[in-house]
């Protein structure tokens, strides 16, 4: 029994048919498609559900029951919360009862992703409508990238309003821009590469000469710091290390500037299987001690869910990372310091040290 919603209704021209929970089973999917398509001229997408094992599955149903595209993802089923005298939020009724609901917005972006990325490699040119998460110019780009044709807007809308739509298209065209000029390659989007900073200030590619060794940030470590950059600066002309940056005149486009349809897809060739890696190609971390902050987040998320390969300095309170790297990124995700830890090629071959090898003749001590 699918909810279709008709275009007559809303005045829309694209009419989008939410079939969950049918669109858990592939055979009911195929045949209300059938059903639709055969009751309407006008295009229709089906609405695919991410609480299930595989929604390529799904996808390909409702292709095949004539469907023009497919919407992914509707709704998360999760529970919303409990207050501290384990009452449910929302209670209904005298009971104050609750149940599962559909959780959406930036938190199931990850698995919309999923969804996007992994329908557009099954079924390559099928029309996606991505959802679940996009609340700027940079995550539509994003679902573009992993294969979507067009995205919705919904929960963001709701904290805001609709004039965001116009942000996001803005936003959009200002990075299909970007990519057009050479000059800013090393961009992440409108953001440009981390300068090498501490405590908010760059840090000058001739400190760590003039200090001699890495020092931390607390005690008297900093305390030697700062006397040696102030013993440093006295050397310096006024207006020495204060040149600024030429930005006159702009960088102009190298290139045709990409349209919306040359980026669809594009990062498909990268997305897949974890069987599909190839172990070979390994990193490791390295630590900028220039820039660490000495919190010990690596060293203790290393030590408690990796591989025990960052070292911590007890006195100086500095990391280090051992041959033991694997190269998981644990420690790029928690460390606060943009940049700060950096994954970078292992020229050597990985060994790990699973204790004794096996087929070792057992050892007695009497």
């Amino acid at each position: 029994h699918g909810d279709c919603l008709w275009p007559g209704r809303r005045g829309l021209s694209l009419p989008g048919m939410n079939c969950s929970p049918p669109s858990q089973d592939p055979e009911l999917v195929r045949n209300i498609c059938r059903w639709v398509r055969s009751a309407v001229k006008i295009p229709f997408f089906a609405k695919m559900t991410p609480n299930i094992t595989e929604i390529v599955e799904i996808a390909r149903a409702a292709k095949e029951g004539g469907a023009d595209g497919v919407t992914a993802i509707n709704t998360v089923s999760g529970l919303m919360g409990l207050k501290a005298n384990a009452r449910a939020w929302p209670a209904i009724g005298k009971e104050q009862k609750t149940t599962y609901g559909g959780v959406s917005g930036s938190a199931v972006r990850p698995i919309a992703l999923r969804g996007v990325s992994s329908i557009a490699n099954a079924l390559p040119g099928f029309p996606i409508l991505a959802a679940g998460g996009v609340e700027s110019a940079e995550t539509a780009l994003q679902f573009l990238h992993c294969g979507a044709s067009v995205v919705q807007v919904c929960s963001a809308i709701h904290n805001q309003d609709f004039t965001l739509v116009e942000d996001y298209v803005t936003g959009l065209k200002a990075l299909l821009y970007l990519q057009a000029i050479d000059e800013l390659a090393e961009w992440d989007g409108q953001c440009p590469p981390t300068a090498k900073h501490q405590r908010g200030k760059v840090i000058t590619p001739k400190l760590k000469a003039v200090i001699g060794k890495a020092l931390p940030e607390f005690g008297p470590y900093l305390n030697e710091k700062e006397r040696r950059i102030a013993a440093y600066k006295k050397t310096l002309a006024p207006l020495e290390e204060s040149q600024a940056e030429v930005h006159r005149p702009a960088h102009q486009p190298s290139k045709p500037v990409p349209a919306v349809k040359d980026v669809i897809g594009q990062a498909l060739p990268c997305i897949g299987a974890y069987g599909n890696l190839d172990n070979t190609q390994q990193v490791v971390a390295i630590i900028d001690e220039d820039m660490c902050i000495n919190c010990g987040k690596c060293y203790m998320v290393c030590n408690d869910s990796g591989y025990q390969a960052i070292t911590f300095d007890p006195q100086t309170h500095l990391p280090h990372v051992t041959p033991d790297c694997t190269g998981c990124t644990l420690c790029v995700s928690v460390c606060p310091i943009i940049d700060c830890i950096r994954m970078v090629e292992k020229t050597s071959p990985y060994h790990p040290r699973r204790g004794i090898p096996l087929g070792t003749p057992p050892t007695y001590v009497h």
